[in-house]
């Protein structure tokens, strides 16, 4: 096999990067010529525009899904006990700073359109029975962020207003880096990726193991609906955190191994490994939390390596977790 000239792999490299980016020229779809179509409804100016509870009611009456799932309407001990409060809340002056900012940061919607109808075409791609959910967006006084079930997609875009906004979701600051524009379409994705309907999972293997192949699955199925996206917006890493385990998996495998964490099912060890916290400091005080997941991402992705003729959808009907770890020899040399 010929070698390519090193020039030559780095103008490639340019090209790909170039191709991904370019406004209007994103070539990142797996099957270019799938156009996909789906409903796709803001309603970020409809709640600030409120005037009186008769408006509200009518807009709740036509869209009962956001009154239901977004707002939680059944935890009020009444219809008009439910309205009352989100009158006041929408007549609130914050939101109409939370609508100049939501358009200063999403402006007409078409950029985050675009991104779902590219997750979508590659969902179509992979699953030729996908039908697309509909999407809404709305603003909701960071009430809720988002929804997703394979009918409908709800955004609460406030929630994705990044480090500038005024007002900002109230939760850890490890947390809130995912909560930025260009998180809502993977995680929405990952949502899709992590659900029983596409990753299969055996339910009785209640193994750390278990659990880091079906969230590495999930970030794999993502990853292929959403190629150009770097890794760090699936997983919710930093740049910085990312390449730190990358050039640490070496130290990252060695302390699992030492702990016997891969077999164990013990809550202890989900919770240092897997669960959500700021850094995984029996690692290190620089090591992300959920590591253990990013390392079932590197062991799936390994095994669709070692085993190239696996298709995504084979792989998420793999419900053996130990088939993916054996058949991924995934083993970092251990200094």
């Amino acid at each position: 096999m010929k070698r390519i000239p090193a020039i030559l792999s780095c103008l490639a490299l340019v090209f790909w990067f170039l191709s991904c980016t370019q406004e209007g020229e994103i070539q990142c779809l797996h099957s270019p010529d799938t156009k996909m179509d789906f409903s796709f409804i803001s309603l970020e100016d409809s709640l600030p525009a409120i005037k009186t509870k008769k408006d509200l009611v009518r807009f709740f009456t036509h869209h009962l899904a956001l009154a239901d799932i977004f707002f939680h309407r059944k935890n009020y001990p009444s219809d008009s006990a439910f309205i009352n409060h989100y009158y006041r809340w929408f007549s609130h002056p914050s939101m109409d700073t939370l609508l100049l900012e939501t358009k200063n940061v999403f402006g007409n919607g078409r950029a985050l359109k675009e991104e779902f109808r590219t997750a979508f075409s590659n969902m179509k791609y992979f699953y030729p029975q996908f039908k697309p959910p509909h999407v809404l967006t709305v603003l909701t006084g960071l009430e809720s962020d988002l929804f997703v079930s394979d009918s409908l997609i709800i955004v609460g875009l406030d929630y994705y207003l990044g480090k500038k906004a005024k007002y900002r979701p109230d939760m850890h600051q490890y947390m809130l880096q995912r909560f930025e524009k260009n998180y809502i379409v993977p995680s929405s994705i990952l949502l899709f990726g992590i659900d029983e309907h596409y990753n299969k999972t055996n339910l009785e293997d209640r193994t750390v193991l278990a659990d880091m192949i079906t969230y590495g699955k999930a970030y794999y199925f993502a990853k292929q609906m959403l190629p150009c996206f770097p890794d760090s917006i699936f997983i919710g890493y930093t740049g910085k955190e990312i390449a730190g385990a990358e050039a640490n998996q070496d130290v990252i495998w060695k302390k699992l191994i030492e702990e016997e964490a891969l077999f164990s099912t013990s809550q202890q060890i989900k919770q240092r490994y897997v669960n959500e916290r700021p850094k995984t400091y029996e690692i290190g005080n620089e090591c992300p939390g959920r590591i253990a997941t990013w390392v079932g991402w590197k062991m799936v992705q390994k095994y669709m390596t070692e085993n190239s003729r696996t298709t995504l959808p084979q792989l998420m009907e793999i419900t053996d977790a130990q088939q993916i770890f054996k058949g991924s020899k995934y083993r970092p040399e251990v200094h």
